[in-house]
């Protein structure tokens, strides 16, 4: 492509790595205890973490060294993978099935979540096919209807795992896309009712999500089953104060906060760093979504806006929802902190998320 290669964008790259430091630090204080109760290695969720991480970070530069244009030609052929991935994933014996989703393949603790992964290639998909037809978003028949009928059938592989978190933090970006592509109003609108109507009878048709509906307004009228994890959530950010208890300092942490290393790991960084702490990573955050716009709004092509618009919501939606949950200003669903929470899918796919926000930022116009 002519268009001329410069520095990739520092600073994404300088929050990217502060908020993956913080990560690694805060997955060994939150899941040591744990780790030496049940494996005798205080370090075993660390050093499975530093081992994705760096992994991801070789991904990530990679990546960034590897025009995004690339994407464009592989987004089919990357997005049928994914799909294939969904489908084994879900056959009995293969799948391998946790907290009561099957939603992971592999051996132990070395194992990939296809519907973490298909979030990124559902992304660059649709990238290409808006940036292609734009022209058509605002008409149903040759816009909204293909661009949205991949992202519901992705949706409702996903929920047959089921992991109602993943899928909308899926469902959500390919929205922001299609809005940032200038669909109608009324489409959305339209399409919002249905969507609301579809929640509400996931919702009434699994019992468990009812429970974390009525959990969420209510934690302390079950406080020991459906309430239990906000309630415990709560009680670790509430002592943390505005200084925190001190690092490796968390009450929480000791059986209290089922796996706290894990979706809840923002509510132990809050105890043991309170409020500053808490902030800091906000803003890091922040800066991280701010330098995304900017390279989308720089980016040379439709494409690169699309791809970096899609990243940059899929990062930023995720961030909400597990905020927002850890808090209890969200009912309880199992989605991950960007670069923080332990998980391998997830941190690779992040820092692979990253590395291609780069690789556009190198191509910037701003």
């Amino acid at each position: 492509m002519p268009f001329k290669k410069t520095a990739p964008d520092f600073i994404l790259i300088l929050s990217t790595t502060i908020l993956l430091a913080i990560g690694l630090i805060m997955v060994y204080s939150a899941s040591a205890i744990w780790a030496d109760y049940k494996f005798s290695d205080s370090f075993f969720f660390a050093k499975r973490q530093l081992l994705f991480a760096c992994l991801g970070i070789i991904a990530m530069f990679v990546i960034m060294n590897v025009d995004y244009w690339i994407l464009k030609k592989w987004a089919k052929p990357l997005l049928i993978i994914c799909f294939v991935l969904l489908v084994i994933v879900l056959i009995p014996g293969i799948g391998v099935e946790r907290n009561g989703s099957r939603s992971w393949l592999g051996v132990g603790a070395f194992s990939i979540q296809p519907s973490e992964f298909i979030k990124l290639a559902i992304i660059a998909f649709l990238a290409k096919f808006l940036s292609e037809h734009q022209r058509h978003i605002t008409t149903v028949k040759k816009g909204l209807l293909p661009s949205l009928s991949l992202v519901f059938l992705a949706f409702g592989m996903i929920m047959l795992q089921p992991d109602l978190g993943t899928g909308t933090v899926m469902l959500g970006t390919c929205v922001v896309m299609i809005f940032i592509a200038g669909a109608r109003i009324f489409h959305f609108v339209v399409l919002g009712l249905f969507g609301v109507a579809g929640f509400v009878g996931l919702i009434i048709s699994a019992p468990y999500r009812m429970a974390r509906i009525t959990s969420f307004l209510d934690p302390w009228e079950d406080p020991l089953k459906t309430g239990f994890q906000i309630i415990q959530s709560l009680y670790a950010i509430g002592p943390g104060g505005l200084f925190g208890l001190g690092l490796g300092e968390s009450r929480q942490k000791f059986f209290y906060l089922p796996e706290p290393q894990t979706d809840f790991i923002f509510a132990i960084l809050a105890e043991e760093l309170g409020f500053i702490g808490g902030s800091l990573v906000l803003l890091l955050f922040a800066l991280l979504l701010w330098r995304g716009i900017r390279v989308a709004l720089g980016a040379p092509d439709l494409f690169g806006s699309f791809l970096a618009v899609g990243i940059i919501s899929m990062i930023a939606i995720q961030v909400m929802i597990n905020i927002g949950v850890v808090t209890g200003l969200m009912p309880v669903t199992g989605i991950t902190l960007p670069f923080l929470s332990y998980g391998g899918s997830s941190l690779t796919l992040m820092l692979m998320a990253v590395g291609i926000l780069l690789n556009i930022s190198r191509y910037s116009r701003l």
